[in-house]
């Protein structure tokens, strides 16, 4: 909306411009033609002779504005101009004249609805995007019926968002965004991935982490200085249980994760692998930011002397994060909720229980507490 705007004051300008410009030349020309013969052909003479001086002295004039250029448009017609053309060339003159007429028919044929408004066209590109299945015509439906918006399925069309590979207002009923997938299926997938750690010796140490993204739970966490897809296929057997809900394993393109571990995978689970596409770690977006916590709020703070040390770190860590530390995407709530978790709210808000006191639980030696209320002894 405010580029809109901003090209209607431009548009506005420029036309004030050209008008006024027109209006002033049109005064001195009324105020010229009443002079005698003899001293317009003296003016003309004296004028020429100026502008013979710029051109012995090579000195360019300045650029000229559109406004300008309508100007001397205008009053080419009215003699012949070719003779009297100094300060561009005839096909520059020429091309000003073409310019101009398109301007002329852009004006002349401006008729027909008005545009939709921005909110109206960034509602129409929002609708495409969060509904893959829908066309122009049941968007028109959805804005006339519930919103009360009334446009026809051929604006919808008019505005609809331009994908590669597909036309628009096209309906995508032979796929969905990956977002939306991993949405309807996150109690089904379970993700996986290795993080590296560094040890005080500045050993290099593999992290594996299987995370089932429904809740948010890690299902396994072990570290290995030489990982291999013999020792990865193990994890995931004592990640997964044999009676799983699972319908999908999802890792990124690893050459630890082979074809023949794939297809290991899917005859001893029965789950579909899900390979992420090349370059792409948003893909395996919760496993990447569950990469990224370990880091943060463990293992930057922790300097681990060997592979038993890390492993005894990230036992204590995991169940801190499974059992005590709050989840904002769960509402907030943790991936394994306590019996005690969730307090009764007869109490005001922000007043404690009387009959009750907060006592805290060190984690990794005081990096991290868990709060709790505990009964007062009487």
């Amino acid at each position: 909306m405010f580029s809109f705007h901003l090209t209607l004051c431009r548009n506005l300008c420029s036309a004030f411009s050209t008008m006024s410009e027109l209006l002033r030349d049109g005064l001195q020309f009324f105020r010229t033609i009443s002079h005698s013969r003899t001293a317009l052909a003296a003016e003309i003479l004296f004028l020429r002779k100026q502008v013979a001086y710029y051109q012995d002295h090579q000195i360019r004039p300045r650029r000229l504005r559109d406004a300008s250029r309508l100007c001397l448009l205008f009053w080419s017609r009215l003699f012949d101009w070719p003779a009297a053309l100094v300060i561009v060339k005839a096909s520059t003159f020429l091309r000003w004249h073409r310019k101009g007429f398109k301007w002329y028919w852009r004006w002349k044929s401006r008729g027909g609805r008005p545009p939709l408004p921005n909110e109206i066209r960034q509602l129409i590109a929002r609708m495409v995007r969060e509904n893959v299945t829908w066309g122009e015509e049941r968007i028109a439906d959805e804005l006339s019926l519930k919103l009360g918006i009334y446009v026809s399925p051929r604006t919808v069309r008019k505005y609809w968002p331009q994908q590669p590979g597909m036309g628009s207002g096209r309906r995508r009923t032979e796929s969905q965004p990956w977002k939306t997938f991993v949405r309807n299926h996150a109690q089904g997938i379970v993700a996986c991935d290795f993080l590296v750690a560094v040890t005080a010796r500045f050993r290099i140490l593999f992290v594996f982490v299987a995370l089932e993204i429904g809740s948010r739970r890690i299902l396994h966490c072990n570290v290995t200085a030489h990982p291999t897809a013999e020792w990865t296929l193990q994890q995931l057997r004592d990640a997964i249980a044999t009676d799983h809900p699972y319908q999908f394993l999802l890792h990124d393109r690893d050459t630890i994760f082979s074809s023949e571990l794939d297809a290991e995978v899917k005859s001893t689970f029965g789950l579909r692998v899900l390979r992420t596409p090349v370059r792409a770690p948003q893909a395996n977006a919760y496993c990447e930011r569950l990469m990224g916590t370990v880091r943060r709020e463990c293992l930057d703070f922790m300097i681990p002397l060997h592979e038993r040390q890390l492993r005894g770190i990230l036992r204590s860590w995991v169940a801190h994060y499974n059992k005590g530390r709050p989840h904002s995407s769960l509402g907030p709530g943790t991936p394994e909720p306590s019996a005690t978790q969730h307090l009764s709210q007869l109490h005001p808000r922000h007043e404690l229980p009387s009959d009750c006191r907060v006592t805290a639980e060190d984690i990794l030696g005081g990096l991290h507490h868990e709060y709790h209320l505990e009964k007062r002894v009487a």
